[in-house]
């Protein structure tokens, strides 16, 4: 399997111009693919296939002295992203959602780059890492990295330069523990189990929004394309970045407990978009990352050779785990459930429950 180990570098001042300079062309070059696409189904009726774009990365460094700099595998990661891109659309267009056709990218709206192949382009060299163009960078490595390097990506995110290697793994698997567990994420309670465990919802984003709208307010007051005002918008940046690692941190120690613990997890199957749609609980539902944990609960249990269960997450809440008598008039503000069977619980841990249930497990506990 693949797994990403992204490190923090620390380019030198000509390093860093370089890099940016690498990052502007490729977003140009990015543009221009884009612009051929689009004109050519426009004018013609006719579609440009990724290999005939590929084809002509050899003209665009010839004639583009900018690019004449940047190593061609840089530039048909380029052309791939951008299919990708028009393949997630055509998904779209297909599934009839929004389709979101592929945009220009502005300045400062194209923050990484990549290479496809270890040893052509990039390497290692000691403990730096060797960029064809740039030369050795230096990288802070706050851990091991693991099996065999296939590709790199550079990233820019809030002023910062990170390398994301990734690596061809083997699955480590942990130990068999016999355990089973529901699980149901909420607002009030971001995680609670069938085995009557909960984990509160820390709420960053609300916790730091004041900060937020001080440093949003700094960010208008600035006249736009001076410096003041980049210096403002990376400070704003910078806090948001705080506050995703922040969430990002804490689902990652939450997911690692739960994989250790047990060996299979039902969780809800969860429209997160779709429930993001309501004004009133919006910034609640995003801010408690209800997507992050799911995606990182699923690739950490295949990494460790644990089951995860989608179930169907309708009236979870509202069905007692008891008897499956149905709470008709429970309201959001409701958090105890009781039951005409003398079933009485917290809400999320009826829930959980209920999740268990439905995963088609015979043995569930009560707690």
């Amino acid at each position: 399997m693949l797994k990403t180990f992204a490190y923090r570098l620390y380019p030198s001042r000509a390093q860093e111009r370089t890099l940016a300079e690498t990052l502007e062309t490729c977003r140009h070059w990015y543009n221009q693919c884009l612009a051929e696409r689009r004109e050519a189904y426009q004018l013609r009726g006719e579609s440009v296939s990724k290999f005939a774009q590929l084809a002509k990365v050899k003209d665009v460094k010839r004639d583009t002295p900018s690019a004449a700099k940047v190593h061609s595998h840089i530039l048909q990661v380029v052309v791939a992203d951008l299919d990708k891109a028009f393949q997630a659309f055509f998904r779209r267009v297909k599934a009839g959602e929004t389709p979101g056709y592929p945009r220009f990218k502005g300045r400062n709206r194209f923050d990484s780059f990549g290479l496809k192949e270890y040893g052509n382009g990039f390497k290692l060299d000691g403990r730096r890492l060797k960029l064809s163009g740039v030369g050795r960078i230096a990288v802070r490595w706050h851990r091991a990295l693991e099996g065999t390097v296939k590709t790199l990506r550079i990233r820019r995110k809030a002023g910062k330069w990170f390398a994301c290697f990734a690596c061809e793994v083997k699955p480590k698997p942990l130990p068999a523990t016999g355990c089973e567990v529901g699980i149901d994420v909420g607002i009030h309670h971001l995680i609670a189990t069938s085995d009557g465990k909960t984990m509160e919802n820390p709420k960053w984003y609300r916790a730091e929004q004041a900060k937020l709208r001080i440093l949003q307010r700094t960010v208008a007051r600035r006249r736009k394309g001076g410096s003041n005002r980049g210096k403002a918008v990376l400070r704003l940046q910078r806090q948001h970045e705080l506050i995703a690692n922040r969430r990002s941190d804490f689902i990652k120690k939450a997911v690692h407990d739960l994989v250790t613990r047990y060996d299979r997890i039902a969780i809800e199957d969860l429209n997160v978009s779709g429930m993001a749609r309501n004004h009133r609980l919006a910034k609640s539902i995003l801010d408690a990352g209800w997507s992050r944990f799911r995606s990182h609960l699923l690739f950490k249990a295949e990494e460790a050779g644990k089951t995860v269960l989608m179930v169907d997450p309708a009236y979870t809440s509202k069905t007692c785990c008891e008897c499956d008598a149905r709470f008709e008039h429970l309201t959001l503000s409701d958090r105890w459930v009781v039951c005409e069977c003398g079933n009485a619980r917290d809400r999320d841990h009826n829930a959980a429950i209920n999740i268990l249930k439905r995963a088609g497990h015979a043995r569930w506990g009560v707690t």
